[in-house]
């Protein structure tokens, strides 16, 4: 079983409050009201360079396409490698859902 270093009482709500997020909109929501725009982006980014990474594509390649710093690229490849296998499952969840 998997304990997440940033668990506690806040954390476990927002956990719990994401998951009842039944919708694609009601996510956009909450997102709109959690996060700054800039934060979104970040996030979304991230997730961006872990599908290149996990493509095989190279960091210039990275950058070119995203515009992200390297430090960004080796962060999220840090996270790939020896993190807590969050990326690994939106992996395996989009990819369920694409077949």
């Amino acid at each position: 079983m998997f304990t997440s270093r940033l668990k506690s009482e806040r954390t476990d709500a927002l956990v719990k409050a994401l998951i009842a997020l039944d919708s694609e909109e009601n996510v956009y929501r909450v997102l709109e009201d959690l996060l700054t725009i800039r934060e979104v982006s970040d996030l979304s980014q991230r997730l961006e360079v872990a599908f290149l990474l996990r493509d095989g594509a190279t960091y210039a390649e990275i950058v070119e396409k995203t515009g992200v710093s390297t430090a960004t690229i080796g962060r999220v490849n840090r996270c790939l490698h020896y993190g807590a296998g969050g990326y690994q499952l939106i992996f395996e969840k989009l990819d369920k859902e694409k077949s």
